[in-house]
């Protein structure tokens, strides 16, 4: 089998790989005579060219004649191949209408597509996603923007560092008054989050403390669904209730929002949940908090105040208070700064793209050769030239023109 690595062509650049050059190596050494890489040249990527080289990997210019396809991002129309399999992020499956236009290409050329998103474990659980490194950057990233909006302490931006332990070091500046930290989630991006809370020595608190009690210190907390969700009819929670019916569920988040500062929101939301809050209670007095670092990035979302998402380069916007409007970044003490990159793992990509390597190469590798393979056929959306079973629900979005 011929494997492909595109160059990443979504704007702006990403910068991440599916496989470093040791871990072609790797997967060619463990599975002697199985494939072939061949790497599409790109001068954007983080491992360049001529590293791939080094490992004796193929750099080409295209891959017409590769059988799979691996990406990170959105591939663009313009460079999909016919009849070719492609596995990518292609941010399709919660009907994002910015990739209709993609997924109505992949079927029109006869494509079969695989999303990582939805690669997961007979227990159902994903087994591949960047999540740490998100939780990890974005978590970051909320204290950089603290800081240039108070202008209490500066810190280097993350894909100015070399790599994470410059970022620790980086850490070692942030000064911090005591106040109060949300952190909602608890999968991989909260873990990532919480791995920066605990670099900087903060102490995690319950969530009775943390909107009861008063500390002479920074703190967080982490909140899990069960939380800041409760049922419409009673206030009751139920788990499995909530995941299957969420639309039963309300949100009592508020209480939480007059107590913190800072919110990283790392938590999975289902459009038929509730959200976080709405866009017109940050106008009331008693909302606190100031900076929002929305790490898992839903537009329009769990988090009213990410009406866009940001890049690197232009990380972060504010919302007044008042208008529910975006204005210029830090441009009013009482504004709300929004933090909303939709690629944060891309400000550490070397890093952050060997630990997906990993994950590649335990989970997916195994099964391209197999005749059947359950954990590809689920990822698989589109074959054929139409959407599989299990993605059915999809066929009124792909072809809506609204």
């Amino acid at each position: 089998m011929k494997i492909g690595i595109i160059r990443e062509g979504k704007n702006p650049p990403d910068r991440r790989t599916p496989f470093t050059p040791v871990q072609i190596k790797k997967i060619l050494e463990e599975f002697p005579g199985k494939y072939s890489f061949r790497v599409q040249s790109s001068a954007e990527r983080s491992y360049s060219d001529q590293e791939y080289l080094n490992e004796e990997v193929e750099i080409v210019d295209d891959l017409m004649d590769c059988d799979f396809i691996f990406g990170v991002k959105e591939v663009p129309i313009a460079q999909l191949i016919p009849n070719k399999t492609f596995i990518f992020f292609s941010h399709t499956i919660k009907k994002q209408k910015s990739n209709r236009n993609l997924l109505k290409a992949v079927l029109d050329q006869n494509i079969r597509l695989l999303d990582y998103e939805v690669l997961k474990d007979r227990n159902g659980k994903r087994v591949v996603a960047f999540g740490r490194w998100a939780g990890i950057v974005g978590a970051y990233n909320a204290f950089w923007t603290y800081g240039q909006k108070t202008n209490l302490f500066d810190i280097k931006r993350a894909y100015q560092c070399y790599d994470r332990k410059e970022l620790n070091l980086e850490l070692k500046k942030v000064q911090l008054p005591p106040i109060k930290i949300i952190v909602t989630g608890s999968g991989r991006v909260g873990k990532g989050a919480v791995e920066i809370l605990e670099a900087l020595g903060l102490k995690e608190v319950s969530t009775h403390d943390f909107l009861h009690g008063y500390f002479d210190e920074a703190v967080y907390v982490v909140l899990h669904s069960s939380d800041y969700n409760r049922r419409k009819s009673d206030g009751g929670y139920e788990k499995e209730e909530f995941y299957q019916f969420p639309e039963r569920y309300e949100s009592h988040f508020l209480k939480f929002a007059e107590a913190g500062e800072i919110l990283i929101s790392a938590h999975y939301w289902d459009p038929e949940a509730p959200r976080l809050f709405e866009l017109k209670d940050i106008a009331n007095p008693d909302f606190a908090l100031s900076v929002i670092a929305d790490v898992s990035c839903d537009v329009n979302g769990s988090v009213p105040t990410t009406i866009k998402s940001t890049n690197i380069l232009n990380p972060v916007f504010d919302i007044d208070r008042d208008s529910g409007e975006a204005i210029e970044a830090f441009g009013s003490q009482t504004s709300i700064s929004v933090m909303a990159i939709d690629n944060l793992p891309c400000e550490l990509p070397r890093e952050s793209s060997q630990d997906f390597g990993n994950q590649l190469i335990q989970w997916v590798m195994p099964e391209l050769d197999k005749e059947v393979s359950p954990i590809l056929e689920g990822a698989t959306i589109a074959r054929d030239g139409d959407l599989t079973l299990e993605f059915m629900y999809l066929t009124d979005f792909v072809n809506s023109e609204s």
